[in-house]
């Protein structure tokens, strides 16, 4: 059964609640080349967790109102930018530029690292969903990330997001906050495992179907200008599109 198959068919899915409008969501994976095999970073969610109790995820979340003003040190590509606006209800820069410091952000909040550049930000820092990023001593740096795919939780179920895959390499890690993953946090674990292996774990359907997006962007380059795939349901199927 191919990943595609496999995620159209998942078990996972609840039809109980048909009018739940998806939220605006976005998820980074970051993936080491320095070695033979290219590997990712997944964390184990806590079993207590309503939503995906113990699965394997990427870091991510929701996007906040804090991340339509964030500051960063670069713009987005400009290709990337073209795919983050298709098919969107109300295109806008603005989002696309959200989207992806979400992903930044909800990586830093739930593993502890942080990619960006060195900032020269002074004074004091407001209160809120940066602030801690802030205080460390850096601000976002959006040049090195990839944006490689996007998924609309189907209709019925009780949470649904409309989800932006990122990717970076983990040579943009500058730096770490200890004391975030624990056995009382969002996420227990983590592990840098390859690709083939991290197919094996205990993972969401839709994780799957990106980790073989990720491995064939990989060995086509990484560039921004490789297309990006959509998966959502329209009329009563499940379709893949390119953006």
């Amino acid at each position: 059964m191919s990943n595609h198959t496999e995620f159209l068919t998942s078990v996972e899915r609840d039809q109980s609640s048909p009018n739940v409008r998806p939220k605006d969501a976005a998820t980074l994976i970051l993936i080491d080349r320095s070695g033979a095999l290219p590997q990712v970073l997944l964390g184990r969610r806590h079993h207590s967790h309503k939503f995906l109790p113990g699965k394997f995820v990427f870091p991510g979340g929701r996007v906040e109102p804090a991340d339509r003003v964030m500051a960063a040190t670069a713009t987005l590509d400009p290709q990337m930018d073209l795919q983050l606006t298709r098919s969107v209800k109300r295109p806008s820069r603005v989002l696309a530029r959200a989207l992806t410091l979400a992903a930044v952000r909800e990586t830093f909040e739930e593993t502890g690292l942080l990619l960006g550049t060195q900032s020269a930000v002074g004074g004091t820092i407001a209160d809120g969903p940066w602030a801690q990023y802030l205080r460390s001593g850096f601000q976002p740096d959006l040049r090195k990330i990839h944006f490689i795919g996007r998924a609309i939780t189907p209709p019925g179920r009780p949470k649904r997001f409309d989800t932006r895959f990122f990717t970076a390499d983990a040579n943009t890690i500058v730096h770490r906050v200890d004391g975030v993953i624990g056995v009382d946090s969002e996420l227990v674990e983590l592990v840098w495992v390859p690709i083939a292996d991290a197919k094996q774990l205990d993972l969401p359907a839709i994780t799957t179907v990106m980790l073989a997006e990720l491995e064939a962007r990989v060995a086509a380059g990484l560039g921004h200008d490789l297309p990006v795939p959509f998966y959502r349901m329209q009329h009563g199927r499940f379709t893949r599109v390119l953006l």
